[in-house]
């Protein structure tokens, strides 16, 4: 079995200014590197449109309208302090959340058997009135909602492995007894949320706060408790929030993960997924921001996508 490979070239007419780490050689070193590996099980597909409906369930209106009036007509535009907007990105808003429904689709499908999405911006900061930290619409929070809404599913789990707290997917689905989030990042740390205490109104929120300088051992340690947590809630089908800062040469964060240990995760996952969900596993980039370790890290990665059946 296959897995899909969903990006777009959108995402280079996302300018967020020189100097920015969230910029449009990310992406491109991910694909650039994948079109040289050239692996034949790899399944590429653009991200196909979808209704604004969808993002509706996700996103208030009044900011999704406020999103769309802000694209400058040229130039930048700031939606916080971080989050920089140009012309081109409204196309590339849209893409990077059509393509976790495309992923979505083509694993319910039977297409193929999970999927990587390359797509910038990233989105797990993005509440649901707010953008933040890089990330405008939260395209992991919409895919969930849209198995949710379309696949009449009732267990979604999301693994956010980013360096970053995902205090935005956490915000969107903290009432929300048919999400399961679990987030391991480094705390205390931007965006100050994700402590141990913030546990959803369902129980629903599992947050594994780590120091800087967390190494491999320590990391993978503590995944086995996202492991053991994703067990017992038996979703019926896996995201994943693939953010590669915590690795050692990252320049945003202070983990030392080796590439090798997102191959590791990611097989671990796969595996235990197994047991509930038949290995239905959608990810999708978030962070990232030295582009060796990111284009070594994403290949290890879908590696483990590719090699599960």
């Amino acid at each position: 079995m296959k897995t899909g490979f969903i990006t777009t070239d959108t995402y280079q007419n996302h300018n967020t200014g020189d100097g920015h780490p969230e910029k449009i050689d990310r992406v491109n070193a991910i694909i650039d590197n994948f079109k040289k590996l050239n692996n034949k099980d790899l399944i590429w597909k653009k991200p196909s449109k979808f209704e604004k409906s969808i993002l509706e369930i996700t996103h208030n209106s009044n900011y999704i309208n406020f999103v769309q009036k802000s694209f400058p007509k040229k130039g930048l535009s700031f939606l916080d302090g971080d989050t920089i907007i140009s012309p081109g990105s409204k196309d590339a808003t849209i893409d990077a959340v059509g393509s976790i429904i495309t992923a979505i689709d083509g694993v319910q499908n039977n297409e193929f058997k999970n999927a990587f999405c390359a797509v910038r911006p990233p989105g797990h900061h993005a509440e649901k009135n707010k953008a933040m930290g890089f990330c405008i619409y939260n395209n992991v929070a919409v895919g969930a909602h849209y198995l949710i809404k379309k696949y009449k599913l009732n267990k979604i789990a999301i693994i956010d492995f980013d360096v970053h707290h995902g205090n935005g997917t956490q915000d969107i689905f903290y009432d929300n007894e048919k999400v399961l989030y679990i987030s391991t990042h480094q705390f205390p740390f931007y965006p100050g949320s994700g402590t141990e205490r913030e546990r959803g109104t369902n129980n629903n929120i599992f947050n594994i706060p780590l120091p800087a300088g967390t190494n491999s051992e320590e990391y993978l340690n503590a995944y086995e408790f996202v492991l053991k947590r994703l067990k017992e809630f038996m979703p019926e089908f896996v995201l994943l929030s693939a953010g590669f800062d915590a690795h050692k040469n990252d320049p945003l964060a202070q983990f030392q993960l080796e590439s090798n240990d997102f191959y590791t995760l990611t097989k671990r996952t796969l595996e235990l997924s197994k047991l509930f969900c038949n290995g239905k596993v959608v990810s999708i980039l978030e962070g990232g921001y030295d582009l060796l370790a990111l284009k070594e890290s994403t290949q290890k990665h879908v590696e483990a996508l590719l090699e599960f059946n």
